[in-house]
């Protein structure tokens, strides 16, 4: 969806109203994260898995009041790039914000690419299951999606859309016909984990919650933006709240605590088993399949263009405008990136970064917004509480981490030292003495794709 949702701003004549303002952030959210952190969320949070979700979710909609506020005030097809840059001036800061908003991209494309696979090895006999056949499939993964937006991104942009309704009617329907397969005994509070536990797995997961934020990257190409971009962002929000509330409940109702251990990486395809039997498990692994390969497309086709997008702001090297084969040379380092990361870290670290380093991102837009209340006409209170949940979100995913693995924690302190580090760098070594920000009036905006 995330293709479908940049390609708009390709064409700013074209208008977009409450139904496809609430199709991007719905089709963003409900991307290859629901398919990848489905069954690690189980295998953390057992039978209050509906409420982990609930809790992640809550959290995504008062950073929605943020966004909302903020796309009003500021519609720029650059979102969460103006927004802090707006409210904190274009620095070192600054930059090194962007530069880990367009990390936690490549790591969120990784968990993409780890999900494809794991869906993927489904359909390959079983004696080929190997390690090294895992990896093809991860590095398959990445390539064929880097090709694809290299020299023909508009063939899979103009089928994202109906990806989106197809995954989405799929999990309708497997929603509609798990209720009879679920046992209430499985779900019951008494089996609970703490709720330090609950509130811990909704942090690792919350990555399924980041592609609302997509609204703000169209919010310059929306029709009545006023009434419009508050709508579709709670709307969209919501409505995935209670999707996930429910499939989640299928997944720990139906699958015994084992099996769901045993498939965690397919958790929701195996979960589709009991009601329709194979059927309903190949019908969700061919979804899979071709969501998260969709959203690894789309994921590269937008991370490409916030890379152009900071370096037009002044805070990445000029050489970054720069095109191949008509696309930014962004795409080639994230795809790089995407490669390594995802073939060298494991699924439950890879989780934790993405959701880490988004809830950083989203704590510095409630701040933001916080900071231009007036500006944007928003509550302060509420603008100040979205950054305090995020922060203490944030905090008891690292007291988690901590307690569970602790060496990951040196894993999120690398993503944001590299993404300080490299912005220095630049600022330091590379960066020509009197540029200035697009945002400067003297500045000619950055042309569209």
């Amino acid at each position: 969806m995330k293709a479908d949702v940049l390609k708009t701003q390709e064409n700013s004549d074209e208008q977009i109203g409450l139904f496809g303002a609430v199709a991007i952030g719905v089709g963003g959210m409900v991307g290859g994260g629901i398919f990848a952190v489905l069954g690690l969320a189980a295998v953390l949070a057992g039978g209050a898995t509906p409420i982990a979700f609930v809790v992640a979710g809550c959290v995504a909609l008062i950073t929605a009041y943020s966004y909302a506020k903020l796309s009003v005030a500021y519609p720029d097809n650059g979102g969460t790039i103006i927004f802090i840059d707006k409210a904190f001036g274009v620095d070192w800061f600054t930059g090194s914000c962007n530069m880990l908003l367009w990390l936690g991209y490549i790591v969120t494309l990784s968990l993409y690419t780890v999900a494809f696979a794991n869906y993927s090895a489904t359909f390959v006999p079983e004696p080929w299951q190997t390690p090294w056949m895992h990896h093809a499939l991860i590095t398959a993964g990445v390539v064929l999606p880097t090709l694809l937006n290299l020299f023909s991104a508009a063939i899979v942009s103009k089928t994202e859309i109906y990806i989106v309704g197809l995954k989405v009617a799929i999990l309708v329907v497997i929603v509609a016909l798990g209720f009879s397969s679920i046992d209430m005994q499985r779900i019951r509070p008494s089996d609970w984990p703490s709720s330090l536990s609950i509130v811990s797995a909704g942090m690792i997961i919350f990555v399924a919650y980041e592609g609302f934020e997509l609204i703000a990257n169209t919010s310059a190409s929306v029709k009545d933006s006023r009434r419009t971009l508050p709508r579709a962002y709670y709307v969209s929000v919501l409505f995935v709240i209670v999707l996930y509330l429910l499939i989640a409940a299928i997944v720990v109702g139906a699958l015994p605590s084992d099996e769901i251990a045993s498939s965690q990486d397919f958790a929701l395809a195996e979960a589709a088993r009991p009601s329709l039997g194979q059927f309903g498990f190949t019908l969700v692994g061919i979804t899979a399949v071709l969501a998260t390969l969709s959203a690894i497309n789309s994921t590269l086709y937008g991370a490409a263009r916030l890379s152009y997008s900071i370096a037009t702001e002044g805070e990445l090297p000029k050489q970054l405008e720069r095109k191949v084969w008509n696309q930014p040379v962004g795409l080639l380092i994230t795809a790089g990136g995407a490669l390594m990361l995802s073939n060298l870290a494991d699924l439950s670290s890879i989780s934790m970064m993405a959701s880490a380093s988004f809830l950083v991102i989203f704590a510095l837009v409630n701040l933001a917004n916080f900071v231009k209340w007036k500006a944007t006409n928003s509550n302060r209170l509420i603008a100040m509480g979205g950054f305090l949940l995020c922060s203490a979100a944030l905090l008891t995913l690292m007291g988690h981490v901590y307690q569970t693995e602790p060496s990951q924690l040196w894993v999120l302190v690398g993503l944001i030292t590299i993404a300080a580090a490299l912005e220095g760098g630049y600022i330091l070594f590379l960066k020509p003495t009197g540029q200035v920000s697009r945002l400067e009036p003297q500045t000619v905006d950055a042309p569209n794709f």
